[in-house]
């Protein structure tokens, strides 16, 4: 897949799926804004053999005006954005069992990363490819928005809701303009949040709930990334893409 000539600004991609879909799209040549929030590390290591591809750029999504600064600073350096991979979230636990206060102060964080964020820049990315006449947004999903999730993970997937009417909405709202919107939503994918799951549970708990015998790996969501980013799925603005190896369909 050919993706040179593609500007992308991803956030979250220091780690997890975010790093495979980074990886995948400096592979094929495109022009990639790696957005971390701690792991400068991991960031910088991504762009081994790339260093002309790609930019670390450090923001705490939590905070408007660093999501406002993020996007400055990716225009900035890349010169002109064509998609943004909206993935970086965080999946926090916050049981009904705890006071009030605590369980409040998760939900606010989960939603100030996982959809204010992803507002703002949706925001600022329609203002941007208005003026160049034309953009995708991909936005990181899970099937949580569909199925629902665990009572400690009412936020998260209230969150994961959001975002895909928020993209849907995107889809029908901007598409004359050139503008699409998709949703790729992932289930159990094996990343180090997981494998802190297997290592108190069992892989064979997550096995049981999937159709396939493997766990699905962040490489596996990566392609499909690169596909929407290349312009060939822009008649599917509006979907949603159930990458969650068979165990929800929605």
């Amino acid at each position: 897949m050919d993706l040179h000539g593609q500007n992308i600004l991803v956030t979250g991609a220091s780690q997890g799926i975010g790093a495979a879909i980074a990886r995948y799209l400096l592979e094929q040549g495109a022009r990639v804004g790696l957005h971390y929030n701690r792991n400068k590390e991991a960031a910088l290591k991504l762009l081994e053999g790339f260093e002309s591809q790609g930019v670390p750029l450090q923001a705490n999504l939590e905070a408007p005006e660093e999501v406002a600064r993020l996007w400055d600073t990716a225009v900035t350096a890349l010169g002109h954005i064509d998609t943004v991979v909206l993935n970086a979230g965080v999946f926090l636990s916050h049981l009904p069992s705890q006071t009030p206060e605590a369980w409040w102060e998760t939900w606010k964080t989960t939603l100030a990363i996982n959809l204010d964020a992803p507002g703002l820049l949706t925001h600022r990315a329609i203002l941007h490819f208005r003026a160049q006449g034309g953009g995708r947004l991909i936005y990181i999903g899970s099937r949580a928005a569909f199925r629902g999730e665990t009572d400690a993970y009412l936020a998260y997937a209230a969150s994961k809701g959001g975002l895909t009417s928020l993209a849907r909405s995107v889809a029908r709202s901007f598409g004359k303009e050139n503008i699409t919107a998709m949703v790729v939503a992932p289930g159990f994918t094996r990343t180090a949040m997981a494998e802190a799951f297997i290592a108190e549970h069992g892989e064979q708990r997550v096995l049981d709930e999937i159709a396939l015998n493997t766990l699905t790996r962040p490489e596996d969501v990566a392609p499909l990334i690169g596909f929407m980013c290349s312009g060939q799925m822009d008649h599917a603005t509006g979907t949603v893409v159930d990458v969650n190896a068979g165990s929800y369909m929605h």
